[in-house]
């Protein structure tokens, strides 16, 4: 009989089939890896110079196109600012709610040319046309518009951490005094819209500290008189001049943040 001798074939066999079947699951780890996701492929809306995170919304849009109109606002007033301080004072100050046409319009209020309660009044609109925008922003974008303006010295990091601890007790406040602070008030505004203040609460703290800004240069201008009106009467008679030396600054700044960010840019 042939039994014996198809025995330990058999099982020759049997391990020779099995062999495959045990080595194709060692095979699998080497597929190709994925490929990484090249510079197409990455979100373009992913820029940290903006202060929405992904393609933005509508309101996003409107907001920024808000905050770049009132910039360009200013920027075009510049020719005429220095010429209306002298001859159009409370023009001047509801345009664009300068130190030196609040000042100016008392003055001449002094010396018989208008009212003061006329020249304190057209302040407001001056100093708070644009303030709701920061403060829409601030609700919108919270942390990373703060970031974007806090610039270097980060002090709108510092107020930002002052607000996570005291609140209201400390916002308010800071709200009121805002025009009497050493920072930008954009940066104040921005502050109340992220930690969730009322628009109609916001707007009303706003009126008081721009009644007391306002009431403050007010008087200051009333108490000097014509002198204050004699040096209004110059800065206008000069004022193509004063508008240059404007335009200057203005470039020579903003070339000079330029050369900053790019310096920046090249490090990182």
């Amino acid at each position: 009989m042939s039994m014996p001798e198809n025995g330990p074939a058999t099982t020759e066999e049997a391990g020779t089939a099995e062999a495959p079947a045990e080595a194709a699951p060692a095979a699998a780890p080497t597929a190709a890896p994925t490929a990484a996701p090249t510079a197409a492929q990455k979100d373009p809306w992913s820029d940290p110079r903006l202060p929405w995170e992904g393609k933005p919304r509508t309101q996003d849009i409107l907001c920024w196109a808000g905050i770049v109109l009132s910039g360009l606002f200013y920027l075009v007033l510049i020719p005429w600012r220095a010429s209306l301080v002298g001859t159009h004072p409370v023009i001047s100050e509801l345009l664009n709610g300068s130190t030196e046409s609040i000042i100016s319009a008392a003055a001449f209020a002094r010396t018989g040319h208008g009212t003061l309660i006329v020249a304190l009044l057209a302040a407001i609109p001056g100093l708070m046309k644009f303030d709701a925008i920061w403060w829409w922003a601030g609700k919108l974008w919270g942390e990373r518009i703060i970031i974007l303006l806090s610039g270097k010295n980060k002090r709108g990091l510092r107020y930002m951490d002052r607000v996570r601890v005291s609140g209201r007790k400390f916002l308010w406040p800071l709200v009121v005094i805002s025009y009497f602070l050493p920072i930008p008030t954009a940066i104040i505004y921005v502050l109340a819209g992220w930690e969730g203040m009322r628009l109609v609460t916001f707007l009303i703290l706003d009126v008081i500290g721009a009644l007391l800004w306002a009431g403050l240069l007010c008087g200051l201008g009333y108490a000097i008189g014509h002198p204050a009106v004699d040096v209004a009467k110059t800065i206008s008679h000069y004022g193509l001049y004063f508008t240059i030396g404007l335009v200057v600054v203005i470039v020579f700044f903003q070339m000079r943040s330029m050369r900053g960010s790019k310096v920046s840019g090249n490090a990182g």
